[in-house]
């Protein structure tokens, strides 16, 4: 049984990094075909651009996991059927528990890297390339209003007019109030640069305080700022939640409802990172039912097709149900977890129907 897993492990390993290989590429060319629309825009010559490109394919690396392990697994299966050495494990007592356990084994690896990338690559990799593409375009990280970004911080509200790709905050206005929301103190910053543990230090800062029917405005050439606000959490505005880790994920959910703010979107973010790598799992026991048909009921590349549009519309079927989650208000648990125990039970079905036959 160890060297039939063994035998297993290294053709479905090699057919799925065959078939990242080919997927990273292929992402790849069109990320470049992308950029190079913005080449020479301030700064963004080709060498920012191929540096751009290579950030993003970790990014890519954690997205297709689930597809490449469909994929590969379900070549490698159709290449051991095509051979009858598929056939051949069947007969020698090898029952579909034992070769889905043993799936499940090699699939462990990849639930491994796929945390590892999820956790600690992508979101530090697609915040560089962020970074790189804003410095070298000289643009600014956010803007959602005319006047700014809006943030809620406590008893206080926080606007800041740009963030530098460093995070660094311009026009940085802060109105705080009072336990009965009456305004005590506006204070403005032209530059505001994080030091450590929620301090800022705001430069130039000009503050009106108001206290009754008496005004009294005062300049600081420097002011300490206290605040739940850090870089990571204002990284949100450079990485998308789905390519955030969880725990900044986690981070930024309890800011909102610390805040008394929605916090679906990123609930939903949150747990589809919990699932996302078993997603992998499930996606090579789904293409263990294709081993059960000869190459003569459809062929490697008829298998190699239905593996893609499987992987396809198991990421497209994330991608909906985390935006009906959104819009219907579900419980982000389930908007997070439907699609993968969909195709695990219809994996099951086929596998059943595949033995009954």
């Amino acid at each position: 049984m160890k060297i039939l897993h063994r035998y297993l492990a290294r053709e479905i390993y090699a057919s799925t990094a065959f078939v990242f290989t080919a997927l990273l590429s292929l992402f790849a060319f069109f990320d470049l075909i992308h950029e190079l629309g913005d080449l020479g825009k301030g700064n963004y010559r080709l060498p920012q651009i191929l540096g751009f490109v290579a950030l993003n394919l970790p990014g890519h690396i954690y997205e297709l996991f689930p597809i490449a392990a469909l994929i590969g697994t379900l070549f490698a299966l159709a290449q051991l059927s095509a051979h009858s050495e598929f056939t051949v494990m069947r007969v020698s007592g090898l029952s579909t528990q034992r070769f889905a356990l043993s799936l499940l084994q090699t699939g462990m690896v990849f639930v491994l890297l796929t945390l590892i990338f999820g956790e600690l690559v992508t979101p530090q990799a697609e915040r560089m390339a962020q970074q790189v593409r804003l410095k070298a375009t000289s643009s600014v990280v956010a803007q959602e209003f005319r006047s700014g970004l809006w943030i809620k911080d406590d008893q206080s509200f926080v606007n800041v007019r740009e963030i530098l790709p460093d995070t660094t905050l311009l026009g940085v206005k802060i109105f705080e109030y009072d336990r009965d929301y009456r305004l005590k103190t506006v204070s403005y910053s032209d530059r505001g640069h994080y030091e450590a543990e929620g301090r800022w230090l705001l430069e130039d800062v000009t503050q009106t305080h108001f206290a009754g029917e008496r005004t009294t405005v005062g300049k600081l050439p420097q002011l300490a700022w206290k605040s739940v606000l850090n870089p990571d959490i204002l990284s949100v505005l450079l990485v998308v939640p789905e390519q955030m880790s969880a725990w900044s994920l986690y981070q930024y959910v309890e800011h909102l409802r610390e805040n008394k703010q929605k916090t679906t979107r990123y609930e939903i973010a949150l747990w589809s990172k919990l699932a996302y790598p078993f997603a992998t799992l499930v996606m090579m026991i789904f293409a263990l039912p294709f081993a059960y048909h000869q190459t003569r009921s459809g062929g490697i590349g008829g298998k190699i097709f239905i593996g893609i549009m499987v992987g396809l519309s198991f990421h497209l079927l994330n991608r909906v149900f985390a935006h009906l989650g959104l819009l219907n208000d579900w419980p982000p648990l389930f908007s997070a977890f439907f699609p993968a125990i969909a195709f695990l039970g219809t994996a099951v079905g086929m596998i059943w129907w595949a033995e009954r036959r």
